[in-house]
């Protein structure tokens, strides 16, 4: 069983306040994350902002369109600075997300650094590398070009 990492880093062409904003709201999620994978939030305050302790469901079709059951919680917000979701329920064994914001000349520096562990030992790492690292890596590559058509210069 490894410990596998994804990073993405995205020059954003806006000031910190407003892309804090939208990226602590978890019914912009939605907004980008790609289609196909059927993503509902499911929590009944998930029009509120990420606090430490926010627990935010969701409801997402990752694999054939086999609805799953996902539950994160933010563990740690610093203010306008970052902030970190991990899984408590759904399909990975760990989940550990970070969104950093770094103030830049003209923008913002957004980078997303994730590790995470398929459950299965040996074959979830065959898995990973057959077929759901290009995945998260798709719904990466998603956001950056949403994100992109979001916020026009980036």
């Amino acid at each position: 069983m490894s410990i596998h990492r994804l990073y993405r880093e995205q020059f954003i062409a806006t000031d910190t306040d407003t892309l804090w904003d939208f990226i602590t709201s978890p019914l912009n999620l939605a907004i980008i994350t790609p289609p196909d994978m059927g993503f509902i939030i499911t929590s009944p305050d998930a029009d509120g902002k990420v606090y430490a302790g926010k627990m935010i469901t969701y409801k997402v079709s990752p694999l054939m369109g086999i609805k799953m059951n996902w539950v994160t919680e933010i563990t740690q917000v610093q203010h306008k600075s970052f902030f970190v979701d991990e899984q408590r329920r759904g399909p990975y064994a760990l989940w550990h997300h970070e969104h950093h914001l770094e103030p830049v000349d003209g923008g913002v520096l957004m980078k997303d650094i994730v590790h995470y562990i398929i459950p299965g030992g040996p074959l979830g790492d065959i898995l990973n590398r057959l077929f759901i690292r290009k995945k998260l890596n798709g719904i990466f590559e998603y956001r950056f070009h949403k994100m992109k058509e979001l916020f026009p210069g980036s």
